[in-house]
C-alpha cells in the first residue's frame, strides 16, 4: 500500500472511532435528543392563573374607565351620576326630580355602575378576587358567555340594591355583584377533581374545563358549604358592621354582592358550554391525598 494510501486509511479509521466514541449531536441515535423529543410541551406547564384574553380584556377596560379620576370635579361628578345606579332614580313618587342621563340611564346604569370605582383600592381588590375565579369563568365560558355574565350578575346587583335601598340618593359603583357572581358560579365546578381549587389540577384550560355539579350536588357539597359559610360571614361582617374596604368613607353594598352572588349560583348552567355529567363529576370530587 502506498504511503499516501497507508495516511488516507489511518485516518479514516480515527475518524470511525471518534465517532463511535463521541457521536454527533445532530445524529438521530443520540439518547439525549430523543428523551427531549418526548418532552411535553411548554404550554402543558402552563401557571394556573395565566389571564385568558378575555379576562384581560375586562381588566384593562375597568384601568381605562378609571382614568376618569382626571377629569375636572365637576365632569367626574356627572359621570358618577349619569353611569352609576341611583335608586332614587326610580322613585315614582317625586316625578318631578331629574338626573344626569334621562330615561336612557334607568336602563344602563344598571351595568354601567359596574365598571366604575371610587379608587386604586377599590378596583385593586375587586381585580384580586376576580383573577382566580373570573380566569376560570372565562376560560370556560369563552368571550361572549362571560362578558354577559358579568352583565347579567350586574344587573341583578343593582335589583337586588334597588330592593333594600329604595329612596337612596347615594350612587352605587363597583363591580363586586359581578365578581361575586363570578365566585358563585366558580365554585359549581371548582371542587372537582382536576379543577383549580381540588387537591390535583390540570393546566389552567383543563381545570376550567372539568364536568359541573349540578346545584344540588354542590349544596351537598361539604367544601362547597364551607366556601357558602365563609363568603356569607365576611359578607356580614363587612357589611352590616359598616367595614368599608378600600374606600374612604363608603360602605360596603352587600346587598348587590348578595343578588350577583345568587345570580350566578342559580344561572351558571344557562351559561356553561360544557356538557354536565353528575355521575362523573360526583365520583371526580377532590379528595385529600393520602
Amino acid at each position: 500500500m502506498h504511503s499516501e494510501g497507508k495516511g488516507a486509511y489511518l485516518n479514516y479509521l480515527l475518524t470511525k472511532r471518534r465517532q463511535k466514541v463521541c457521536p454527533s449531536l445532530d445524529s438521530p441515535q443520540n439518547p439525549a435528543q430523543d428523551v427531549r423529543a418526548d418532552l411535553p410541551p411548554a404550554a402543558a406547564k402552563e401557571p394556573i392563573l395565566t389571564l385568558p384574553p378575555a379576562l384581560t380584556a375586562y381588566v384593562l377596560l375597568l384601568a381605562i374607565i378609571h382614568l376618569r379620576v382626571l377629569l375636572p370635579p365637576a365632569w367626574e361628578e356627572w359621570t358618577i351620576d349619569v353611569f352609576g345606579f341611583i335608586p332614587k332614580r326610580y322613585d315614582t313618587t317625586l316625578l318631578d326630580v331629574t338626573f344626569p342621563g334621562g330615561a336612557g340611564a334607568k336602563a344602563w346604569t344598571f351595568v354601567t355602575y359596574s365598571l366604575l370605582h371610587a379608587n386604586l383600592r377599590h378596583i385593586g381588590f375587586n381585580v384580586l378576587w376576580l383573577l382566580p375565579f373570573g380566569s376560570a369563568l372565562a376560560r370556560r365560558f369563552g368571550p361572549a358567555r362571560f362578558y354577559i355574565f358579568m352583565a347579567v350578575t350586574a344587573a341583578a346587583g343593582a335589583l337586588a340594591h334597588l330592593v333594600t335601598h329604595e329612596h337612596a340618593l347615594a350612587p352605587m359603583i363597583g363591580a363586586s355583584a359581578s365578581v361575586s357572581g363570578t365566585m358563585a358560579a366558580a365554585i359549581r365546578f371548582a371542587f372537582v377533581r382536576g379543577s383549580f381549587l381540588s387537591f390535583s389540577r390540570g393546566d389552567a384550560d383543563a381545570a376550567a374545563k372539568v364536568p359541573a355539579l349540578s346545584l344540588s350536588g354542590a349544596l351537598r357539597n361539604g367544601r362547597v358549604l364551607a366556601f357558602l359559610a365563609i363568603w356569607f360571614g365576611l359578607n356580614i361582617v363587612f357589611g352590616v358592621g359598616s367595614i368599608a374596604i378600600g374606600m374612604e368613607g363608603q360602605s360596603v353594598a352587600w346587598q348587590a354582592h348578595i343578588g350577583g352572588f345568587f345570580a350566578g349560583l342559580l344561572l351558571f348552567s344557562l351559561f356553561d358550554p360544557v356538557p354536565h355529567g353528575e355521575s362523573d363529576a360526583a365520583g371526580a370530587l377532590s379528595k385529600p391525598p393520602g
